[in-house]
């Protein structure tokens, strides 16, 4: 339960938790799942149709129209892995031509791009999708473009890998007590520069691994190769032992499962010296869509990890230690969202506590409101945390951890059962987003505040709008009994 600030009124906690429907299931939700290809082909056609590259990247809308931001250039492989996904989907040949197109065209730029940490957000859907329609025969078989994905994959994980900083820390960490542990000697620092480890980069982690298994290193000084699954690891361990608190040892003042959107480093020795956020209320609440990354990214990577041989992970602390390291993360970060700070529904407000999150009351009683006075909510943390449910929930249960696994199934299914419907499906043919009433950067003030309202609402972002489309794909595999991963 999230608590009120000093400074608020004090009102007395239910400790309600989400409601999580036990009798959905994949199949219940398969007519919902295509009513979102339905609208998300509308919504990348007009995008498609409006956009001017020369613009840049489309980012979020504004009175339902795409707008870019000029911050870091981190959406556009969203956009183009829209349209994968669609053919994905639908079968539909227009869009695979599109991604294709687009690719070709615009992300070449971001695959070499050394000043962003959001490689594995940008780059791996828009050349890892074609990839994988190959592998899987949806698509016929094209040496020519599968080397050119391939290539594309591999700069993009090491140009990332690159982006380096050492920590301090010796002595390898675990979150389980007297478990073995990584040691958490480094991190992908973010585009604040190397001082700055951001919780969302954990998703990028995914362009290290992909490139790893694609036989790639990264090069450094006297052609010295770098491991970058090895990498990647270490960027795990040290992101959960700074920027989530398990209750215990350092952690002992403060909620299992929190998240700091930003650790920050001394440079000049690797010190770890405070949290921070930049785009939660604080350092000492949870930006949920920070927290989403986390619970989604730790979610993917157990995946990954099945998938290499013992003798890989011995350099970084060996299998039980990895294992535990992501596997607690998820828990302790899916728990708090579903227990902590999630509405009934499922839908978090965009921050744990800010400023006037006390003027809701107890929030987690009741359905999220988009359309409330005082604080807005996020629906695509939750598009993400729900896709980081499932996942999960399918690990725990595919290594005997039954009644756990599902609690979290559940979870992501009833999630995603409030998205895929009103108010946050979007059937407007005039808006050109898919899932309504996502925040970008509340602090900044850069979203849009409709007339009449005092909080942004009924705006998208692309990560939103990809996401959503992410989900359903995934949900539809599974009512098939097949599965979806980025490798």
């Amino acid at each position: 339960m999230a608590f009120p600030p000093a400074h608020a009124p004090f009102f007395l906690p239910t400790f309600f938790t989400m409601k999580i429907d036990l009798k959905l299931t994949p199949q219940k939700l398969q007519s919902k799942t295509t009513r979102v290809f339905e609208l998300a082909g509308r919504k990348i056609r007009a995008i498609d149709a409006a956009w001017d590259p020369a613009k840049g990247t489309p980012v979020f809308t504004v009175k339902g129209r795409y707008t870019s931001r000029g911050w870091t250039e981190w959406t556009q492989g969203f956009q183009f892995g829209m349209a994968f996904l669609q053919y994905d989907a639908t079968g539909e040949a227009a869009f695979l031509d599109l991604g294709r197109r687009k690719t070709i065209a615009l992300m070449a730029s971001h695959v070499s791009h050394v000043g962003v940490h959001a490689h594995g957000f940008n780059n791996v859907s828009p050349y890892g999708t074609p990839r994988r329609l190959q592998r899987e025969g949806r698509i016929p078989a094209n040496v020519d473009e599968m080397n050119f994905c391939e290539l594309a994959l591999k700069v993009s994980g090491a140009v990332q890998a690159a982006r380096y900083a050492p920590t301090s820390v010796k002595a390898p960490w675990s979150p389980v007590a007297g478990a073995p542990g990584v040691v958490p000697g480094g991190y992908v620092y973010s585009f604040n520069g190397p001082q700055s480890l951001f919780a969302d980069t954990i998703r990028s982690m995914r362009s290290l691994v992909v490139a790893h298994q694609l036989g790639h290193a990264l090069m450094g000084e006297g052609d010295k190769p770098i491991n970058l699954l090895h990498r990647s690891i270490e960027h795990a361990a040290t992101t959960a032992r700074f920027n989530v608190f398990f209750g215990q040892g350092r952690d002992s003042y403060d909620v299992r499962g929190r998240v700091a959107h930003e650790s920050v480093f001394n440079r000049n020795d690797g010190q770890f010296r405070c949290p921070s956020s930049q785009q939660g209320y604080s350092p000492f609440t949870t930006w949920t869509r920070g927290a989403a990354w986390i619970i989604c990214g730790y979610a993917e990577q157990l995946e990954f990890l099945d998938s290499v041989p013992d003798s890989a992970l011995e350099g970084v602390g060996g299998r039980a230690a990895v294992t535990n390291l992501f596997r607690e993360t998820a828990c302790a970060t899916s728990d708090y969202y579903i227990d902590g700070y999630s509405s009934r529904d499922g839908v978090p407000y965009w921050d744990s506590c800010a400023l006037n999150t006390h003027r809701l009351g107890d929030f987690t009683a009741r359905a999220a409101d988009p359309f409330n006075d005082h604080e807005p909510v996020d629906s695509s943390a939750a598009a993400i945390a729900a896709q980081g449910f499932l996942r999960l929930g399918r690990w725990l249960q595919n290594h005997g951890r039954k009644a756990a696994g599902a609690r979290y199934l559940q979870a992501g299914l009833t999630v995603a059962n409030t998205l895929f419907d009103e108010p946050y499906l979007s059937a407007d043919p005039r808006h050109q987003g898919l899932l309504l009433h996502s925040v970008y950067h509340r602090p900044n003030g850069w979203d849009y505040v409709p007339k009449g309202r005092k909080v942004p609402c009924g705006e998208s972002s692309m990560w939103g709008d990809y996401h959503t489309m992410e989900l359903a794909l995934l949900i539809r595999r599974l009512s098939e009994g097949r599965y979806l991963t980025f490798f």
